[in-house]
């Protein structure tokens, strides 16, 4: 893949800027030290008590957590790949998946998950498939996502509006957020901003469209998915959502905490976040995503890879197996970090935060649909600001984006 390939050959040309400390390297006595990188802080303690349960069955080795905020994250990797820096362990995304698999920048695990047993069916099937490339297993997922409604409970008390349900349609959506906005005290009555994994994809699909289409080229202006996409611009255009500028300011999860948005339609990986903020706590709510022509929801999952680089393979392949494995999937739920993918795991982060209907996210895994990708999807997704945002701010209407993007992506896919 070309692009495949320009990513490496830049990142190479600045991988002396940007390393990961101490990646790939072995520690004092002849011990094997293996890096993890991450990009979340929430989930630190969980993932340092991953490590250490991997510890204290492989004494000889020692797995250093480490944390990259996210807007450094993939550069860094990306660097790291290319110069041979990288960390020996990391997460990986679906739509960054292709590119480092294609560029062989993944370590093949196949013969670790065969010595270990591993019974692939423990996984979902939606999140395993984001990830298949039918030649090789390059990491297992440690976790999946799917969206809710996250809504502030006071903010509708305040308003009168009866909670959101698994009843509720589109129409119930905007009808609530218009009575939930008081420009008065500053409040709006959802947050509605370009977000593709918990918002306007959901509502493609809900519409019946898709992103993708059957046949492998974009599908993003169909009049089902325009019409999905509709249901944000709608909200952007009625006032009913802080602008583009102002999510760009403050992120639109901070603003429901601050009280300052009634309703986010998102993933479950904010439960901990939102658990964590024991003042606001008592006014989280969660429930289903409204209904358009059907049901649906985004699932993903992060997937526990490793670098093809590294020079302990076997330590590493048995690091990697175990990080997905029943046991970190138990301590990731307890530690309510986020919603295990180990199949009979999730019961324990659901118990974590009783206070949260959690099990929204469980069911929504039966109407779920995977994160849609092809090709170079890294690229193809970071052109939706561009082309997209002259909808969200009225500039274009919705099917005038659409198939500007429509092309834009066709034009990636093509290459």
């Amino acid at each position: 893949m070309r692009h495949t390939k320009r990513w490496i050959a830049a990142a190479a040309a600045s991988a002396s800027a940007l390393v990961f400390a101490g990646c790939g390297s072995g520690g004092d006595g002849g011990d094997v030290v293996l890096t993890y990188a991450t990009w979340s802080e929430d989930q630190k303690p969980a993932m340092e008590g991953i490590a250490e349960a991997f510890e204290a069955e492989h004494p000889d080795v020692d797995v250093q957590v480490q944390v990259l905020p996210w807007p450094e994250y993939w550069s860094t990797l990306q660097v790291g790949a290319a110069g041979r820096t990288a960390p020996d362990a990391f997460w990986m995304l679906a739509d960054q998946f292709p590119a480092y698999a294609e560029g062989g920048q993944l370590l093949d695990i196949a013969d670790a998950v065969a010595d270990a047993d591993v019974d692939l069916s423990a996984y979902p099937e939606s999140v395993m498939d984001l990830y298949d490339t039918g030649e090789a297993i390059y990491g297992l997922p440690k976790d999946y996502d799917t969206n809710g409604i996250w809504f502030n409970k006071a903010l509708f008390d305040d308003a009168g509006v009866p909670y959101p349900d698994d009843t509720w349609t589109w129409d119930d959506a905007h009808a609530a957020a218009q009575a939930l906005t008081d420009a008065d005290a500053g409040v709006w009555g959802i947050a509605a901003p370009i977000d593709r994994q918990g918002g306007y994809y959901n509502s493609i699909y809900q519409a019946g469209g898709q992103v993708i289409g059957d046949d492998g080229t974009a599908a993003i202006d169909s009049p089902e998915a325009v019409s999905g996409i509709e249901f944000w611009t709608r909200m952007q255009a009625d006032g009913l959502s802080p602008t583009l500028q102002q999510l760009s300011d403050t992120e639109a999860v901070q603003m429901f905490m601050d009280g300052k948005v009634a309703m986010y339609f998102s993933g479950s990986f904010w439960a901990q976040r939102l658990y964590g903020d024991e003042e606001f706590r008592p006014n989280v709510g969660v429930a289903p995503l409204p209904t358009g022509e059907q049901r649906a929801s985004m699932i993903s999952g992060i997937l526990n890879a490793g670098y093809a680089g590294t020079e302990h393979p076997e330590e590493l392949a048995e690091f990697l197996v175990f990080a997905s494995g029943e046991e970190a999937a138990r301590i990731q739920a307890e530690s309510g970090a986020v919603l295990p993918a180990y199949e009979g795991t999730q019961q324990a982060w659901l118990d974590a935060m009783p206070e949260f209907d959690l099990q929204v996210f469980v069911d929504a895994v039966d109407y779920s649909v995977p994160l849609p990708i092809a090709g170079n999807a890294a690229e193809w997704t970071g052109l939706e600001t561009e082309y997209l945002t002259p909808a969200w701010n009225g500039e274009q209407s919705a099917a005038e984006a659409a198939a500007a993007y429509n092309a834009a992506i066709d034009e990636v896919l093509a290459e």
